[in-house]
């Protein structure tokens, strides 16, 4: 988690940089998952009760943002 500043007062440089570092992990893992979200049906209520249908929906969502990732 990021440190908030103290009210007041600055953060210290280590803290900042610990901030910036948090923050470039997010944003990559943030954009992933919105990237597999454009595919409705991860986003959307599945009413299908097969067993392990959410889990292959998803395998299938972050291999064609995978694609097309490496074809853009």
């Amino acid at each position: 988690m990021p440190k908030k500043k103290p009210r007041g007062g600055e953060l210290l440089v280590e803290e900042k940089v610990s901030n910036k570092e948090t923050s470039r992990r997010r944003i990559l893992s943030e954009h992933a998952i919105g990237g597999v979200k454009r595919y409705g049906i991860v986003s959307d209520v599945c009413r299908n009760h097969r067993r392990g249908l959410d889990d292959e929906v998803m395998m299938v969502a972050c291999g064609l943002w995978n694609y097309y990732l490496k074809t853009a």
